[in-house]
């Protein structure tokens, strides 16, 4: 039951703040929309260090590897992967007119969600692989610590949530379809995890190589978009901002609970 709760916990976090869509009048604010960007940055690359990067390298050490090894693979795996995806899926990008990806005949609509979709595949990458580390004991890593991870990516898709349903609803979407959309993108997050689950306890061994790994893919999604976005224009500051307090509160939440 504790896995299945954790394992939802960042989806509820999607889908809540896609609910802020019944609430809104117009356009989401600039200044708020650079906040959000900013605080999902730094939730996720507190999270790649402490509950990703830091496990892995302490985990190989305790299985005889050299240390940094695994760590330094798998973390260029992830970003060679997500950069994969990201060459392929066709997708959108937040105040953006250009698509990237394939060509294809997809809505604007349906590209923004597949952009955002693409961001939570590494993140339920990284929940699932820190459970599987809890439940296999000796790795460790906890399961408090696994639910720290969890709560923390769950508070920065609170802000992807809205950063997804609102836009889609000053595209003129219905404030249903917004949310229905909005709640779709997280939905690959507890897939992704159940998966690497899966995966994980048919290859013990090769954990640390998994764990740095859904942290490359993460700091891919931070550098490649997410800061770029939080920075564009005017405010850029406000982003930075974000950027402070989400590493702040995803430290505290790992080293507290884990």
């Amino acid at each position: 039951m504790k896995l299945l709760i954790g394992l939802l916990i960042p989806f509820l976090g999607t889908t809540l703040g896609s609910a802020t869509v019944f609430l809104m009048k117009n356009k989401i604010n600039k200044k708020v929309e650079k906040l959000l960007l900013g605080f999902a940055s730094g939730v996720m690359m507190a999270a790649s260090i402490w509950s990703l990067i830091i496990p892995s390298i302490n985990m190989a050490e305790e299985q005889g590897k050299i240390a940094w090894v695994p760590a330094a693979i798998g973390f260029l795996l992830g970003i060679v992967f997500l950069l994969v995806l990201d060459s392929l899926i066709p997708h959108l990008h937040l105040n953006n007119d250009k698509p990237e990806g394939i060509k294809s005949k997809f809505k604007k609509m349906t590209m923004m969600v597949f952009a955002v979709t693409l961001h939570n595949i590494p993140e339920g990458m990284a929940v699932g692989v820190t459970f599987a580390g809890a439940m296999l004991g000796n790795t460790g890593m906890t399961v408090g610590g696994a639910i720290a991870l969890a709560v923390g990516i769950a508070i920065q898709n609170f802000p992807e949530g809205a950063i997804v349903s609102m836009p889609l609803k000053s595209e003129g979407a219905s404030k249903g379809k917004a949310f229905f959309y909005g709640t779709l993108s997280g939905i690959v997050e507890p897939i992704a995890a159940i998966i690497t689950i899966v995966l994980t306890n048919a290859i013990v061994p090769v954990l640390p190589y998994i764990l740095a790994f859904a942290a490359g893919a993460m700091i891919y999604v931070v550098v490649e978009e997410l800061i770029p976005e939080s920075q564009a224009g005017d405010h850029s500051n406000i982003g930075t901002i974000g950027v402070a307090i989400g590493f702040v509160i995803m430290m505290i939440l790992d080293v507290a609970l884990g």
